[in-house]
């Protein structure tokens, strides 16, 4: 193509046109002029190029591109675009497409295109691509769980297709109910393992589920089995259509199961009219469930005001006392008579007495059993009148040793039995028993060490 000469003018418009950037240069890479085609780029900084050589404004990777572009200028052959990385103030790198024009009179032009619109189109197609590829691990999850607990019910459960009521996928339950040990049930049509008898009826069914789309069931008698059973069936959607599951469960076994769900009942019942407060919480120590004992205890109006929280917010020791619970929960050991204080909602606190267990089903939680200890005392102080004092002992020594002998010693003892106490909760964990006690660690070092419970020399090395 033969193109009449340009003036400048021209040639900057047509440069401004067909490049994002344009870079004017001698012949060893020295930038004598920086024109950008639009702000983005001029707010990285380009002027600041002015003076410098080309290959101090890329990264370190780039720099080799930039001597292979300076040293293939003018080569017809040779002339090709190459991707390079510019720093930039906002701390992450500017990607440009340049290459090197000759201009004559030893100056190089350099017409560069923002590849940022393209690196941000490629950075959407990774993500996309990483959210489908989680989503689709997370479906492989799902089914794998439906199918372990397909396959391990133990009722007899088919999957049928709404329309031609043939046998999708039936369970390990199904086939030893159905004495199908060939597994030759997929595939066949619902009333032929069903009484003539049972065909209108569950017909019937299957129909109302279809226009209810609720669980209805009925009584089914099954050729070779002498028993009524009991069907049920739900239908959802696939994207092949509609689909029936089915639930075969015999006459004694669903009465079994509503024993079992009456028992339930009862248990919830009497767990919200618990006189003790008590406290459901998972492995991590947030609240799922509280009873009104509980909320009258804290001073809570709702159970919504402490439920999603952490349990350990509302102990006063906070992290001490729910890592001495914590500890033995985690190893399945039951937690009696903790003591310690809740805070209330107002911000005053209660001293109570803990007792925790571990439940494994049908998810692992932890129960806390909270009583209230001013209660307790309250109660207990009538009884106390007539019971001899714990301390009534002591009064035999007077006369015999003096008093600072009497109480030196009982301080002692009520010390000692103080931090075994504390180091029995904690597991012997003693930062934890010193902050129980509200001693620093090297106070409770010199206690241990005073009593004889370590030797000088545990203390040393702890």
């Amino acid at each position: 193509m033969r193109l009449p000469t340009l003036d400048s003018s021209t040639l900057a418009q047509l440069v401004g046109l067909v490049s994002d950037l344009s870079l004017v240069m001698d012949a060893s890479g020295v930038i004598e002029d920086v024109s950008t085609g639009h702000t983005t780029l001029a707010a990285s900084g380009c002027q600041s190029w002015i003076g410098r050589h080309w290959a101090e404004t890329v990264t370190t990777e780039s720099r080799n591109k930039i001597q292979e572009l300076l040293g293939d200028a003018g080569k017809a052959d040779a002339m090709r675009w190459r991707q390079v990385n510019h720093p930039s103030p906002l701390g992450n790198d500017i990607a440009v497409q340049y290459v090197v024009v000759p201009l004559g009179n030893g100056k190089l032009l350099g017409l560069g295109r923002d590849l940022e619109a393209l690196a941000e189109l490629q950075r959407r197609l990774v993500e996309t691509q990483q959210s489908m590829e989680r989503d689709y691990l997370r479906l492989r999850q799902i089914e794998a769980r439906y199918r372990v607990l397909f396959d391990t019910s133990s009722e007899a459960v088919l999957l049928i297709d709404a329309n031609s009521q043939r046998v999708l996928e039936a369970n390990v339950g199904a086939q030893s109910l159905l004495k199908d040990a060939g597994k030759r049930l997929v595939g066949r049509e619902l009333r032929e393992w069903l009484e003539e008898s049972s065909q209108t009826e569950v017909q019937s069914l299957l129909r109302t589920a279809m226009a209810s789309g609720r669980i209805e069931m009925c009584a089914a008698r099954v050729a070779g089995i002498a028993a009524p059973l009991t069907l049920s069936a739900t239908v959802f959607r696939q994207e092949g259509g509609a689909q029936f599951l089915v639930r075969l469960v015999s006459r004694e076994a669903a009465s079994e199961a509503h024993h079992d769900n009456g028992t339930t009942l009862a248990m919830v019942e009497a767990m919200a009219r618990f006189p003790d407060g008590w406290l459901l919480t998972d492995t991590a120590g947030i609240v799922k469930n509280v009873n009104e004992e509980s909320m009258a205890l804290m001073g809570l109006t709702s159970a919504t005001q402490i439920a999603g929280q952490s349990v350990e917010r509302w102990l006063q020791r906070g992290a001490v006392d729910w890592g001495v619970l914590h500890t033995s929960l985690r190893q399945q050991l039951p937690v009696r008579h903790f003591a310690t204080e809740v805070r209330t909602l107002s911000g005053l606190t209660v001293p109570v007495e803990i007792s925790a267990v571990y439940l494994a089903r049908p998810q692992p939680a932890y129960a806390f059993f909270l009583r209230d200890l001013k209660r307790r005392t309250t109660g207990a102080s009538a009884q106390a009148a007539g019971q001899p004092h714990p301390f009534a002992e002591l009064s035999q020594l007077v006369g015999r040793r003096p008093i600072k002998d009497i109480v030196g010693e009982t301080v002692d003892t009520i010390e000692r039995m103080c931090i075994e106490s504390a180091l029995e909760l904690t597991h012997n964990n003693r930062a934890s028993a010193a902050e129980m006690l509200g001693l620093s660690r090297q106070s409770l070092y010199v206690k241990l060490r005073r009593f004889g419970i370590v030797a000088e020399s545990d203390t040393e090395t702890t």
